[in-house]
């Protein structure tokens, strides 16, 4: 049994793939904290959809995949972001109308003009053939902006994520947080459509995040926790999907949702009642949070 479960770390491919799936689990599981904490875990689905347009626009024009669709994909984020601030609508409709007009331009350009890069089953499914090594390396780049971003502005992201209004006149440039936040979102998710997929990825950003929540009242642990659950789930997703020859997007979230329930049998319905204070508009998990930084 241990040799049938070495045996495909002999193909270069697979070996990238797990590379890839691993840090992708923990890329997701860091930033899903916040944007689950701030009541937005729609957006990570919704703005998966975004990118999938600037996809389609990067084939049909030759452009460079991460060029293409990593601008689209901030520009979509930023506009969510701007129209959400306004007061007018809420987040929910901003990411419905923004999000899905893309994917439907996507949908229409690819059927138009025909796909010129990545599989069309890939970027919707997630797949590991089509890993290449600037991949890794692209994926490995945005992990360390990542991390760089969240420690250096630290209190800010948490200021601001648990009450904008008051860090905004505390001195804290909540407009610039927010889109700093955008951004990684944005690169996290383009980075990690190749393996998990557009219909999948937001499943690898919220999954862990709540478990950690069910797990922990700390903010800080928090991080890290997410961060490891969603490293796990895709090593142990990346392998699940080699061995049973299923798209491995679809093994990573359902190895997810498998932790989800392990742990709420263990813990008990008390926990995940508190997953419901995660919303901003309930505040109830911002003074553990707060009293806890170091």
């Amino acid at each position: 049994m241990i040799q049938a479960f070495l045996d495909p770390f002999g193909y270069e491919f697979f070996v990238k793939g797990v590379i890839v799936a691993t840090l992708a689990g923990g890329l997701c599981g860091l930033i899903g904290v916040y944007i689950t904490l701030r009541g937005m875990s729609y957006i990570g689905h919704g703005l998966s959809h975004a990118i999938f347009g600037g996809f389609a626009a990067s084939s049909v024009i030759s452009l460079n995949y991460y060029l293409g669709a990593g601008v689209w994909g901030l520009a979509s984020a930023l506009a969510i972001n701007r129209v959400t601030r306004s007061r007018r609508i809420g987040a929910d409709a901003a990411i419905g109308v923004i999000t899905t007009a893309s994917f439907a331009l996507g949908v229409a350009l690819l059927t138009i003009f025909g796909n010129k890069g990545p599989s069309f089953d890939a970027a919707l499914f997630g797949s590991i053939i089509g890993v290449a090594t600037s991949d890794v390396l692209a994926l490995a780049g945005i992990t360390v902006f990542t991390v760089i971003v969240v420690i250096t502005n630290y209190r800010a992201l948490l200021f601001a994520t648990f009450d904008p209004e008051v860090a905004d006149v505390s001195g804290v440039k909540v407009a610039r947080t927010d889109a700093l936040l955008m951004l990684v979102l944005s690169l996290a998710i383009l980075a990690t459509l190749t393996v998990i997929g557009v219909t999948l990825v937001a499943a690898t950003l919220v999954i862990p995040a709540v478990v950690a929540r069910m797990l922990t009242n700390r903010f800080a642990t928090m991080l890290w926790l997410s961060s490891g659950i969603g490293a796990a789930c895709g090593l142990v997703g990346m392998n699940l999907s080699y061995h049973l020859d299923v798209p491995s997007g679809t093994t990573i979230v359902l190895t997810g949702a498998l932790v989800f329930v392990v742990v709420l049998s263990f813990t008990g319905s008390r926990r995940l009642q508190r997953t419901a204070r995660l919303d901003p508009s309930g505040r109830g998990s911002a003074p553990v949070a707060v009293t806890t930084v170091s």
